[in-house]
């Protein structure tokens, strides 16, 4: 059964995957090269992250000080930067490689959504 904060972070990463997904393919109809617009999505994906996931998901988890939560922000961005390295990587490869770049993303996404989850239930939220 999955425990509260994985639920709450699916709904989060939900939304934040809407702002991601909606960005790279704005993108991608101005004629931005995928993995660029791969990257600009997941950016704006991080930022809407943070707003939902150190309000509503990690609860009780955010760090009180402020220099101790720009630390903390600082790793939730390094965790995203880990998501957006898998998911440059993933498009960029399959879509060099003939795949169509909306499957390419779909797959960076599963890929880099276990990938950040782990980091910042672990590292950041810890």
């Amino acid at each position: 059964m999955l425990d509260r904060v994985y639920t709450r972070y699916i709904g989060a990463s939900a939304v934040s995957l809407g702002v991601d997904f909606g960005t790279f393919m704005a993108m991608l109809s101005l004629g931005m090269p995928p993995a660029l617009a791969a990257a600009i999505g997941y950016i704006a994906g991080i930022a809407a992250h943070w707003a939902i996931s150190s309000r509503l998901v990690f609860v009780g988890q955010v760090a009180a000080g402020a220099a101790a939560r720009r630390q903390q922000q600082g790793l939730f961005v390094l965790a995203g930067l880990v998501g957006l390295g898998i998911t440059t990587g993933i498009v960029g490869a399959g879509t060099r490689y003939g795949l169509d770049p909306r499957i390419a993303k779909g797959i960076a996404i599963v890929v880099s959504f276990q990938a950040t989850y782990m980091l910042r239930r672990k590292v950041v939220f810890a």
